[in-house]
């Protein structure tokens, strides 16, 4: 298998693996936590390191997935006291405890292959290069196992825990009257997340991490309201920007792990601006109309306060109605004239009245309204 081959499977896989979770975070309003867990994780591998002396020590994952916890348990904490909101709780612990594994690394393991800069932005170009030997058999680089594992360890637990996950984040009350634990699956998501981001630290770097955590999951929701499918599209929409910014970053021969974090946030650009339902064209056309039906609601019922209660009675000078309704002349005109298109007005002589079908919509309007 070629180092190009592996690199675009480890990439796939983390950014599956990170969008599945991210898309729990995104609904929660954690968005933020997912970028503390990844930095403060550093000081449970520093912590762990010191204990046990070796860096493949699986120690080190242990250690990261606990100071996720607490980072998670001390946010919690400080919100908890309504004196701080919870951003800024994060902004608060977020920077201490990866303050304090910085001043550890700088300190007391200068020596040692423990480089702060390498854990941030990560190089997948490397990766390749660390192999997975057994029996003496070259089976591939360890990073595709070590991420395979972490993803495999993710879809089971959503698969397991679906209507937990699912409950907890969009009612928690109705999930203890069901009988079990939100905090319980709370901590055990912010555990995963943990696992997740120590386990593509040294492929991808944080950074990364963070963008195949909440990148993915945030264009899915400008697609879908379905859960399950929002979980899928978030995978599908992570593994697309990691081979597409592999491509981008071998075309340009520049950093792998940025590129890819870039094309996420093209990605998402892309949808926010051309989603089909939230996008925002679609925002911008939608309230458009909106002001275009209200207009011509508004015109009618002008026009209908002065009738005399028959059909078709209803009518007024052209030229008073911008002053009347405080209107600029060209919006009138074009209001006046789509009324006149659609058969609810007619002018003559430089009046405007209601026709039957304009008069039937204006008492189907008020009726609506004030009925």
């Amino acid at each position: 298998m070629s180092p190009q081959v592996e690199i675009l499977i480890i990439s796939v896989i983390v950014a599956v693996s990170c969008a599945l979770l991210g898309t729990f975070l995104v609904l929660r309003r954690m968005s933020m936590m997912s970028d503390s867990i990844t930095h403060t994780i550093l000081l449970g591998i520093v912590l762990a390191f010191f204990i046990t002396h070796d860096l493949s020590s699986p120690l080190l994952i242990i250690g990261a997935a606990l100071m996720g916890v607490v980072t998670v348990w001390l946010t919690e904490l400080v919100s908890q006291t309504r004196l701080l909101a919870e951003d800024a709780a994060i902004g608060l612990v977020f920077p201490l405890l990866f303050s304090i594994a910085i001043i550890l690394i700088t300190r007391f393991a200068g020596s040692v292959h423990l480089d702060t800069d390498s854990v941030l932005l990560g190089e997948l170009a490397f990766a390749p290069f660390d192999r997975m030997i057994i029996g003496g058999k070259d089976i591939g680089a360890k990073a595709i196992y070590t991420t395979g594992i972490l993803l495999l360890i993710n879809i089971v637990s959503i698969a397991v825990l679906f209507k937990e996950f699912k409950l907890a984040t969009f009612d928690s009350v109705l999930a203890v009257v069901l009988g079990f634990s939100p905090t319980f699956v709370h901590y055990w998501l912010m555990t995963l997340v943990s696992i997740t981001a120590v386990g593509a630290f040294e492929a991808v770097g944080s950074v990364l991490v963070v963008a195949f955590m909440i990148g993915p999951p945030v264009t899915a929701y400008l697609l879908t309201d379905n859960l399950k499918h929002m979980l899928i599209l978030s995978g599908v929409i992570g593994a697309i920007n990691g081979v597409l910014g592999y491509k981008i970053a071998t075309l340009f021969d520049v950093s792998i792990a940025g590129s890819m974090a870039v094309m996420t946030g093209i990605v998402f650009m892309l949808v926010f601006i051309f989603a089909p339902n939230r996008g925002l064209l679609r925002t911008i056309l939608l309230r458009r109309n909106q002001k275009l039906e209200f207009a011509k609601m508004i015109l009618l019922f002008h026009l209908y306060n002065h009738s005399d209660g028959e059909e078709e009675a209803g009518e007024y000078e052209v030229e008073a109605i911008p002053v009347q309704l405080n209107w600029d002349s060209k919006f009138t005109k074009k209001i006046i004239r789509m009324l006149e298109q659609e058969g609810q007005i007619r002018i003559a002589d430089g009046i405007a009245k209601l026709t039957e079908k304009g008069y039937k919509t204006s008492v189907q309007n008020y009726n609506t309204l004030f009925s």
